[in-house]
């Protein structure tokens, strides 16, 4: 999967500004569980934070991991907080349409 353009990067970090994390990594990881919990709010929102409450050392490649498992981007990771964005894949479901298209 290509990166995501610096112009919606930044329209995505502004949109998440004010967004709650919905998804939490505790002591167990990143696990199936988690997994499934990003892949169905992804499917949902679009764009969702994911707080890592164990395992902060590690989290830029959990981070990582987590975009690679739920074929999405990740928008960026600040502090113990990772954004994460997925395109609704149906067009009448999309609810942000990025400054550039995406490939």
């Amino acid at each position: 999967m290509q990166e995501l353009s610096k112009a919606n990067r930044r329209y995505l970090k502004g949109l998440a500004h004010s967004m709650k994390p919905m998804v939490q990594v505790g002591k167990q990881g990143v696990t199936d569980t988690v997994v499934d919990a990003l892949d169905e709010v992804l499917e949902a929102h679009e764009l969702v934070k994911v707080k890592f409450i164990d395992h902060k050392d590690e989290k830029n490649d959990l981070a990582d991991a987590l975009a690679d498992r739920t074929r999405s981007y990740l928008v960026g990771v600040l502090g113990n907080i990772a954004t994460f964005y997925r395109q609704q894949e149906d067009e009448s479901k999309r609810n942000i349409i990025l400054k550039e298209p995406l490939g």
